[in-house]
């Protein structure tokens, strides 16, 4: 079997993680938040739910649905924390394999096999059951990405990686039915955020734990004249009339139900009743 590449180096992200000490984390209370208002509408009760992120801590151990209260069971996908399971979304093994609601929180954009890991996300799931699962989406932080590619090019002469590859959403469904999921949905929630400078938004990425994860990365110390002059750009660029830089953060969501008799099926192909040439007939002909 061939083996999925090694984009990420887990080792170094749990590591950055671990420096974190409580730093406040606005995107996953940005994506904690979303998923109350995703869960309240469905009309399903999850006696048996399980939640999994990077940092359990920073998990919900409740939610509401439309019949009723779920209790999380959490796993750490990342930490090794008191208190919590660890399980590595790279050789995935819960502690059962019937849940009713699964959910993963900021697990997809830092796993090397996403199609291997959505796939045994599926087979810890009951039949008709639900997974949730939100990522970072691929145009987050593309005016970072931009600001570095032209200072590496400018006093490097060439380019490295800095910033990871994220999933897109033309790719998301695609994903979800290549690991068994029926009914897949996926969206994408966008959002601007701002700062009053380029180092202002280094700043956060780095005590949010979240600087460069990749395995390829170039392992040379970033100099001050290098890192200032990726700023200026970044400055130059994507600056706000009132001086304030934009940074773009994309939050990709992904649902689907763990395949069951009772959902609903897709028409065999020739079974219409109706035809495409009935439905687009020119109608201002009498």
């Amino acid at each position: 079997m061939t083996q999925p590449p090694l984009v990420f180096d887990r080792t170094r992200l749990a590591a950055n993680f671990a420096k974190r000490k409580g730093q406040p984390d606005f995107v996953t209370d940005l994506v904690v938040a979303d998923l109350a208002d995703r869960l309240a509408p469905v009309t399903r009760a999850f006696p048996k739910a399980l939640i999994m992120g990077p940092d359990p801590a920073l998990l919900p151990d409740t939610a509401q649905s439309a019949n009723g209260p779920i209790r999380f069971e959490k796993i750490s996908s990342l930490l090794e924390v008191d208190g919590f399971a660890l399980a590595d979304p790279e050789h995935l093994s819960l502690p059962a394999r019937d849940y009713d609601l699964i959910v993963s929180l900021l697990d997809l954009q830092t796993v090397n096999d996403v199609p291997g890991f959505l796939e045994n996300l599926r087979r810890h799931i009951a039949p008709d059951g639900l997974l949730i699962a939100a990522a970072i989406g691929g145009r987050t932080l593309s005016e970072l990405r931009d600001a570095f590619l032209a200072a590496d090019v400018e006093i490097l002469g060439g380019v490295s990686p800095r910033v990871a590859p994220m999933i897109d959403v033309r790719d998301a469904g695609s994903l979800l039915q290549r690991a068994g999921f029926a009914l897949p949905v996926t969206d994408l929630e966008t959002h601007t955020v701002r700062y009053r400078t380029p180092l202002a938004l280094f700043d956060e990425l780095r005590a949010l734990g979240v600087t460069n994860p990749l395995a390829g990365r170039d392992t040379r110390m970033l100099t001050p004249r290098h890192l200032m002059r990726a700023a200026e750009i970044y400055a130059e660029r994507f600056s706000d009339p009132d001086g304030r830089v934009r940074a773009s953060l994309e939050i990709l969501w992904l649902s689907g139900w763990a395949p069951h008799e009772s959902q609903q099926k897709p028409l065999r192909p020739g079974s219409a009743r109706t035809s495409l040439h009935d439905v687009l007939k020119d109608t201002s002909k009498p």
